[in-house]
């Protein structure tokens, strides 16, 4: 819900203000963990944040809780439930719980926060 994207972006401004920004950018260069697409940032009671470098064919499937991107860098186009949408970095993406979503046609620099938040 827009609601609950709200609430997620405003938690996760919250941790990136008030916690250490440079062991953040130290963390982002860093490998994924092995078999794994994504690496956890925070884990909190209902709310994930996870870093993504979506490879140049996005495997994801549908997640049980809602998804907010924040673009860091590049470009391309996000689909979801068969609407495409551009994207640049700055922007904000919403997959809501049990959409089919995707990165596609993307910049081999793309890399976004990924925000889950609340579980069903």
């Amino acid at each position: 819900s827009l609601q609950a994207c709200i609430e997620i972006s405003v938690a996760l401004l919250h941790f990136l203000v008030h916690r250490n920004m440079k062991a953040m950018h130290d963390f982002v260069g860093h490998a994924m963990p092995v078999a794994r697409l994504s690496k956890l940032v925070l884990n909190t009671a209902g709310l994930e944040v996870r870093w993504y470098r979506p490879p140049s064919v996005d495997p994801q499937t549908p997640h049980d809780r809602d998804e907010v991107y924040v673009v860091v860098s590049g470009q391309g186009d996000f689909v979801r439930e068969g609407e495409r949408v551009k994207f640049a970095s700055g922007d904000l993406l919403f997959a809501a719980a049990g959409e089919v979503h995707r990165f596609e046609n993307h910049t081999p620099d793309t890399a976004v926060w990924v925000i889950f938040g609340p579980g069903a």
